[in-house]
């Protein structure tokens, strides 16, 4: 005999009543692309616009003209290697500028708002980085035309790795103004790129060519190995003194800076906003 019961019975795992839990949310690596479109859209002040293409125009049109009279190179003219020196100089300066902005934002609160986002340090590192070298390629491509319409003459070469290579040093500088923004106040990051990256270029043989003392001074610099692998292509290591350049050690020196001032924005990142 079956004895019936009004007893419900309870819900065991297969029942279709389950609670679904939102998804866990995960840290972005790399670059996220929203991120980035927002900092290439932020407006450029017109003081920086200023120094960053009408002093390396200045200083070209000062300067292309002044070098030795037996100036020859491998790939081209005296005005070519003078056009890519400030076109790394332009970049520098642009990135430099871009990136330490991010001073305001420490000052404004930004860097506490940003413990509550999924960005990872690298993430936020590398977005920074990458939105100053956007910044960078105008006042390099000012440089070009400059020197386009003055007689600057070298091979397809020279020109393309000049450019470029210009373009690219852009990365080094970029991390620098993100530490300098992160480890200064706002009200003194203002003044201090731009200083920091006009000494930067007269000790890495920007804009006179260097010799003896001076030049061996030189080469520990982080402007020294950028202008070196853009002027390969003219230069093929040749120099107005009896020295010669070396390809690796301008690498090496580009990379060393690099990453150190790489680590350096990440640390200052880390101790503004507590996260790891």
């Amino acid at each position: 005999m079956t004895i019936l019961t009004d007893t419900p019975t309870a819900p065991g795992p297969t029942a279709t009543n389950s609670v679904r839990l939102p998804p866990r949310r995960t840290r972005l690596r790399g670059i996220p692309l929203s991120y980035l479109w927002c900092e290439l859209r932020r407006p450029m002040r017109r003081s920086n616009l200023i120094f960053n293409l009408a002093l390396p125009a200045v200083l070209y049109l000062a300067l292309f003209r002044a070098g030795p009279s037996d100036a020859n190179l491998p790939g081209g003219n005296f005005a070519l290697w003078m056009m890519i020196g400030i076109a790394v100089y332009g970049s520098a300066a642009a990135s430099t500028s871009a990136a330490a902005s991010i001073a305001m934002e420490k000052a404004s609160g930004w860097m506490r708002t940003m413990r509550l986002t999924p960005l990872s340090t690298a993430g936020y590192v590398l977005t920074k980085i990458a939105g100053a070298m956007t910044m960078s390629i105008l006042p390099v491509g000012v440089a070009g035309l400059l020197g386009l319409l003055t007689g600057a003459r070298g091979t397809a070469a020279a020109w393309a790795c000049g450019l470029v290579g210009a373009w690219a040093s852009s990365a080094i500088f970029s991390a620098l103004g993100l530490a300098i923004g992160l480890a200064l106040r706002a009200e003194v990051v203002i003044h201090v790129p731009g200083l920091v990256i006009t000494a930067l270029a007269f000790l890495g043989n920007l804009f006179i060519p260097l010799s003896g003392t001076m030049l061996t001074i030189g080469r520990f610099t982080p402007m020294y190995g950028a202008a070196t692998i853009a002027r390969w292509g003219l230069t093929g290591g040749s120099s107005f003194s009896a020295d010669h350049d070396s390809l690796g050690w301008a690498v090496v020196n580009a990379a060393c800076w690099l990453v150190g001032f790489a680590l350096w924005a990440a640390r200052r990142f880390t101790k503004s906003t507590g996260r790891v």
